[in-house]
């Protein structure tokens, strides 16, 4: 992706507001499927996994958001 140098800060300020939350849920994550048998891991817990992915979704989008409600960078070419 051809980015401008604007878009490279707000790509770095996004990535970088990504690191704990992204972290935090790929925790919860591996926990979850350490703790499910073979048998458990399709079914229920493919839901969970969904889950906590569009969590990751949300958050990414809600970065996103704010930084740009407080003027952090104007992305447009």
């Amino acid at each position: 992706m051809d980015l401008t140098p604007a878009q490279k800060a707000e790509a770095e300020r996004l990535f970088q507001a990504f690191q704990g939350p992204f972290l935090d849920e790929a925790r919860r994550l591996a926990e979850l499927l350490a703790s499910k048998p073979d048998a458990q891991l399709l079914g229920k817990t493919e839901f969970e996994v969904r889950d906590a992915v569009h969590r990751l979704g949300a958050t990414a989008l809600q970065a996103a958001l704010e930084g740009r409600k407080k003027g952090a960078t104007d992305t447009r070419v």
